[in-house]
């Protein structure tokens, strides 16, 4: 199966040397930092002119291995709501980026709620604008593209779970790459206050602590459901070590402060 780009000329551009160059840029924001291995990250996905330079700044701290998994969201009501996709390729203006499907097949073995779907990544963004840095940080890499809709915190736990025994007993390293933004649309200053309480919860590793703080508090993180399983897995692989590595709002480049959306860029590691 060859998934088509879907976002190209709307959320990134579609020419390939101005995406590579502004791929190049945007991870030029750590120039005397070199690239360290993690375990985890959790990067952004909105248009590249609002988010790009937080997720630039993410990936360039990050010493990318050849296999990676990709946690992303399900924005729309279609197809079941935890789905993979364990063969075939998905394109991009830079090219067809492979699915790793020894780890793809791994990880449905391990976790059966996630279900071979085509149809929820037909049209989803979240996973397919982390291709094209990946594809210019780390050529000829493989990767697994999960989507997780709305499901219920043990559902998530038990994704999170199947997914750190796997990467418990890989052999090779396997980067957890999940992506979410933040508080939606409401004021600059009650979204930096919404967003530190959600990443307070990320920093300490608290999968239960976001899942319900995002509820209590009406924090709209669209990917609450990949951050819970991210916090799980590497629960599992006793990870202790959070960075905060960049924090934004879409109104740093819009200037507009009453309808914001919070990006944040962390790393976990060993």
């Amino acid at each position: 199966m060859l998934r088509l780009p879907a976002v190209a000329g709307q959320f990134y551009p579609s020419n390939p040397a101005e995406l590579t160059a502004l791929i190049r840029d945007y991870t030029r924001a750590h120039p005397h930092q070199p690239p360290i291995p993690v375990r985890a990250c959790l990067v952004p996905h909105a248009g590249y002119v609002y988010s790009g330079h937080v997720a630039g700044a993410v990936l360039a701290r990050i010493a990318l291995p050849r296999k990676i998994i990709i946690l992303g969201v399900r924005h729309y009501p279609r197809g079941e709501p935890a789905a993979i996709l364990s063969s075939g390729a998905w394109r991009t203006p830079l090219g067809d980026a492979r699915i790793d499907e020894p780890l793809g097949e791994a990880l449905k073995k391990a976790c059966p709620l996630l279900s071979e779907d085509s149809v929820a990544h037909s049209t989803e963004h979240s996973l397919e604008v982390q291709l094209p840095f990946l594809q210019v940080l780390a050529p000829g890499f493989t990767f697994v593209p999960v989507a997780l809709g709305t499901v219920q915190f043990e559902s998530l736990v038990n994704v999170g779970e199947a997914i750190g025994r796997v990467l418990v007993t890989s052999k090779q390293n396997v980067l957890l790459l999940t992506t979410s933004d933040l508080n939606h649309y409401e004021d600059d200053t009650k979204t930096r206050v919404k967003d530190r309480k959600a990443i307070e919860q990320l920093l300490a590793l608290q999968p239960r602590g976001l899942y319900d703080t995002c509820r209590n508090e009406e924090i709209s993180m669209c990917g609450l459901g990949p951050a819970v399983v991210m916090l799980t897995a590497l629960n599992a692989l006793g990870v202790k070590k959070p960075e905060l590595v960049k924090y934004a709002t879409s109104a740093e480049v819009s200037g507009d402060r009453d309808a914001v959306v919070g990006y944040a860029g962390m790393i976990w590691h060993e």
